[in-house]
């Protein structure tokens, strides 16, 4: 049985009587829907050399972390992993080729699984964050009591003024303070 397709004005009545619904529209891509969580994740902990630098020592141990220092992660697509690139100092840049399976595991823990494929080394020499000097030696004890300040003062009362009283002055008040005499 062939039935014939109905003329414009029939199939505007078949839809006049017949409850449509509109298209559904479809979703809209994953990126554009993540990417204001990954960027508000990636303000919160951050990933990158910065990261690196800030965690280097406890990321890849005391021994590597004193001889590199990460520079940046670039390179990094769709699928494929980042290149890292590492300063290191002089000579030590073939020890840390050798270890370089083992630095880009450790890396790779830290920021995730495939995040870094590629170590890239480049001699160079470190930037070293400011430290506080180390005290070396015990502290010094309070200030001289006055009996002692006054025959110090008298020992060194036949010196002109200058450098060198007050550089004898100083090492005076330190051996008094120990005890000595």
């Amino acid at each position: 049985m062939i039935r014939s397709l109905p003329s414009h004005a029939e199939a505007l009545r078949i839809l006049a009587r017949m409850r449509t619904r509109p298209m559904r529209r479809p979703p809209p891509p994953a990126a554009r829907a993540l990417a204001p969580t990954l960027k508000a994740l990636d303000a919160r902990f951050g990933q990158g050399a910065e990261t690196l630098a800030a965690r280097w020592e406890e990321i890849v141990g005391k021994a590597i972390a004193r001889r590199t220092e990460p520079l940046r992660i670039s390179g990094q697509r769709a699928g494929k992993g980042a290149s890292l690139e590492v300063r290191v100092d002089g000579p030590a840049a073939t020890l840390i080729q050798h270890q370089a399976a083992d630095i880009l595991a450790r890396v790779n823990l830290f920021l995730g699984a495939g995040a870094v494929e590629r170590l890239r080394i480049v001699q160079g020499p470190l930037r070293r964050p400011a430290r506080a000097p180390a005290h070396k030696g015990p502290r010094p004890k309070g200030p001289l009591d006055a009996a002692a300040e006054q025959e110090l003062a008298r020992g060194l009362a036949a010196l002109p003024d200058g450098p060198l009283k007050r550089a004898l002055t100083r090492l005076g008040r330190e051996v008094m303070r120990d005890g000595r005499t």
